[in-house]
């Protein structure tokens, strides 16, 4: 997969720009706050169908106009493809190949970008929910199906979630619409659980050999699925049974919490660095490592599901890389598409094939 051109216009600080990207890595440099980071943020905009900034379709629109437009041309296997998304005075329209669609989730694997930002390097350290939100969207754009599986899922629980909180405050309840919510959870929990765990099996397979390459093989990575559920079979039925006994055994200790106890919310991606947990013991240098092997796994992930490498996308991480973590994953590139931002060009500059200088949300082409 290549991403061929990106195009904006009053986005964040972006007035109007059209970005051609190259095979390979594409550098965006200049200094803070002038629109790198604005310009990652649009692209990624059609791999996750949302700001991976939290931000809200407000946020983006440049200060003063009513609204914005991106647009993406790129490359797969089966020929150029196109995606857009324009906001003006409340309303939204989504195109794809010149069609327009109704919904963010239509896009959802049409794109895929491995995205890797500062905040990343908190995988390591970080509460499960961090952990179980890179899983989800990493699976998203490889098994689009895997989104409508979610979000039917967060609607029983919430729905249960409900049931539950009045009881707790002493309200009459059917326990037959309760069951009813639990055969509904469970129902959904189960192929999520299958996919989260044969995904975590995957990324580990390419994750540790990085970390032993990075470590001069004195460090074995592990990741370990922790999940209210363990079934090493994948009887979908008898998976759908475990968790409906699951969320039925304690209605009384749930209602007392006033919300569900149990499920894929509870779920955890345990990082062992030779064994130990890498949350409780791993070094500063060591957390760098073991995010940058799991974003490169990431991408071979994405390989062996779709056929095809994803684009990276690396927001300002080269800083917070040493010199030797940094050279690896530069030297990694292969038939990689790679887009990078940084406030530096001279220690990048030899591995890029295309040079963007960005200043107050104009991007200049370099000659090389």
């Amino acid at each position: 997969m290549r991403l061929k051109k990106f195009y904006a216009r009053d986005l964040r600080n972006i007035k109007e720009t059209s970005i051609e990207f190259h095979d390979g890595v594409n550098l965006l440099f200049g200094s803070n706050a002038q629109g790198k980071t604005n310009a990652i943020e649009g692209i990624y905009l059609f791999a996750r169908g949302k700001s991976f900034r939290k931000a809200k379709e407000s946020d983006l629109i440049r200060f003063g106009c009513e609204g914005f437009r991106a647009e993406i041309v790129f490359e797969t296997r089966m020929g150029e493809e196109s995606l857009s998304y324009t906001v003006h005075g409340g309303e939204r329209r989504r195109m794809k190949n010149g069609y327009k669609i109704d919904r963010a989730a239509e896009m959802i694997g049409s794109f895929r970008a491995v995205l890797f930002t500062p905040d990343h390097l908190g995988l390591v350290k970080d509460g499960p929910e961090e952990r179980r939100s890179f899983l989800d969207v990493a699976i998203c754009q490889c098994k689009p199906y895997y989104l409508s599986a979610y979000t039917n899922y967060k609607r029983a629980l919430e729905q249960r979630n409900c049931l539950l909180r009045m009881m707790g405050k002493g309200m009459a309840v059917d326990m037959n619409e309760i069951y009813a919510w639990s055969r509904s959870l469970a129902e959904y929990a189960a192929p999520i659980y299958l996919e989260r765990r044969d995904y975590i099996k995957r990324l580990e397979k390419h994750a540790r050999i990085t970390m032993q390459e990075i470590s001069d093989e004195k460090e074995s990575l592990s990741l370990v699925y922790k999940c209210d559920v363990n079934y090493d079979g994948d009887d979908l039925e008898k998976i759908k049974e475990a968790y409906y006994d699951l969320f039925v055994r304690d209605i009384a200790r749930e209602a007392a919490n006033m919300g569900t106890l149990f499920g894929i919310g509870r779920d955890d991606m345990e990082i062992l660095i030779n064994g130990r947990r890498a949350r409780a013991f791993a070094s500063q240098g060591q957390q760098r490592s073991v995010v940058l092997a799991l974003k490169l796994a990431e991408g071979e992930v994405c390989l062996e599901l779709s056929g095809e490498y994803p684009v990276f996308l690396f927001d300002d991480v080269l800083s917070e890389l040493d010199e030797r973590r940094r050279a690896y994953l530069l030297s990694r590139r292969g038939e990689r598409q790679i887009i990078i931002t940084s406030c530096e060009k001279k220690e990048i500059a030899s591995f890029s094939e295309g040079l963007i200088q960005v200043a107050d949300g104009i991007f200049t082409p370099q000659v090389t």
